[in-house]
């Protein structure tokens, strides 16, 4: 089964706590502290398959997990990392972060990795605390939580030529006839609901990949029939082969129609070059028309052959003539263009104070916010530390000029805290 488009939740492994602990031994006094550092956690990865070439495998999964970091042992062991977690994508795979849609990445060379979500730093042992005033500290950090996204995934085929017409023009069959694939192909529209990939191999070792695009109707571009879900894949192609069934009923008007809806859906796909193909013609329909048909098309500028996609007559020209085309025109970027989006560089001790409905107070920010999630609540020189961060950032004179008393409830992420004057 074909998918293209996918929604998917992403949660990087927590880092692992960091440990109090203090050295025995015996006949050693003053052991110190020797309390682990955590683990980090996993990280995310998207990397690119080539043997892929759909995201069918996201139909039924849409959460990714990397596995959390192992806590900090004794005599300063460092707990073991979380293990990563890689997502296979085919070429082709846009990525793009929800809910602003903001381009993260273009997904084209097999191998290609990015870093989707990065693991939480492993919490620190109590060594870490020590000074000279305080040489025994009863402090730790816990494990920071790993970045957690939503995203989503869309798939536009990478091919050389994508081949184009109405739905009954021959498309499946001209492809099954110069490549090695093999599409479902019946007389009736609307055989083809997905697209099919082929490689036709040329002179030497030279290879083209092809794309046959499900037949397009009058309103595809709006959403109409089954272009709309497929259009997105003619974007990646150089060159187009028009196929116009030389039987149909008017040829001409589908040959029009189909330009039509390329061009509003994006204006870029009508300046693609196109050869155009008259297919069928193995039938006397076809070859009585194809003098009048050639001429006309010629008028228009545009270069025509006569096929069948049937017997194979013709189909190498057509695809030489494409390649041909192909090798004429500079590389293209794989890479969408889109405007680029300008935003304020966020300020990590940034915090906002808001009074909720219940009377509570909630602190926003994510320094903040981390540091709550890092303490170890049940150790009051931890407690102590949170307080001094606070205090530091500028959130407790905040609480204190919003009108915060004696007893409020304070809200600093997942934590409830009772305020103190």
């Amino acid at each position: 089964m074909f998918l293209d488009e996918a929604d998917v939740n992403v949660q990087a492994g927590r880092g692992g706590n960091g440990m109090v602990h203090f050295h025995r031994e015996k006949y050693v006094t003053r052991g110190g502290p020797d309390g682990g550092d955590g683990g980090h956690g996993g990280s995310i990865y998207l990397q690119v398959d080539r043997k892929l070439n759909t995201l069918y495998r996201f139909r039924n999964v849409h959460i990714f997990a990397a596995e959390d970091g192992g806590k900090g042992g004794t005599n300063n062991k460092t707990g073991r990392s979380g293990e990563d977690t890689v997502i296979s994508v085919p070429p082709g795979t846009m990525v793009r972060e929800l809910p602003d849609g903001k381009l993260l990445s273009d997904m084209t060379e097999d191998g290609q990795r990015m870093l989707l979500a990065r693991g939480g730093r492993g919490g620190r042992g109590n060594p870490h605390f020590a000074s000279s005033s305080n040489q025994a500290p009863s402090v730790a950090e816990k494990g920071a939580p790993g970045e957690e996204k939503k995203l989503h995934l869309e798939l536009r085929l990478i091919a050389d030529v994508g081949l184009v017409g109405a739905p009954n023009a021959g498309k499946s069959t001209f492809l099954a006839a110069v490549t090695a694939a093999t599409p479902k192909i019946a007389p009736y529209p609307f055989t083809t609901t997905e697209p099919n990939l082929g490689v036709a191999a040329l002179d030497g070792f030279e290879t083209v990949v092809l794309a046959d695009i499900p037949g397009l109707i009058e309103g595809a571009h709006a959403g109409t029939g089954l272009g709309f879900a497929f259009l997105r894949h003619i974007q990646r192609t150089r060159v187009l082969i028009h196929l116009i069934d030389g039987a149909g009923a008017d040829p001409l008007a589908d040959f029009s129609q189909i330009n039509t809806e390329l061009a509003l859906f994006d204006p870029e796909l009508r300046l693609k070059p196109q050869v155009v193909a008259v297919n069928k013609m193995d039938q006397p329909e076809a070859k009585e028309r194809w003098s009048a048909l050639q001429s006309e098309l010629k008028k228009r500028g545009y270069e025509s052959f006569a096929v069948s996609a049937l017997t194979r007559q013709g189909t190498r020209e057509v695809l030489y003539r494409a390649v041909q085309l192909l090798r004429e025109l500079p590389p293209a970027p794989l890479v969408e263009q889109e405007l680029p989006v300008y935003r304020a560089v966020e300020d990590p001790s940034a915090f906002t104070v808001e009074r909720e409905a219940d009377g509570a107070w909630r602190v926003k920010g994510k320094r903040i916010e981390r540091a709550a999630e890092m303490t170890y609540w049940e150790f009051e020189e931890a407690v102590a530390r949170f307080q001094r961060i606070l205090e530091l950032v500028g959130a407790y004179r905040a609480l204190q000029e919003a009108g915060a008393r004696q007893g409020d409830v304070v809200r600093i992420g997942k934590h409830e805290l009772e305020w103190k004057d």
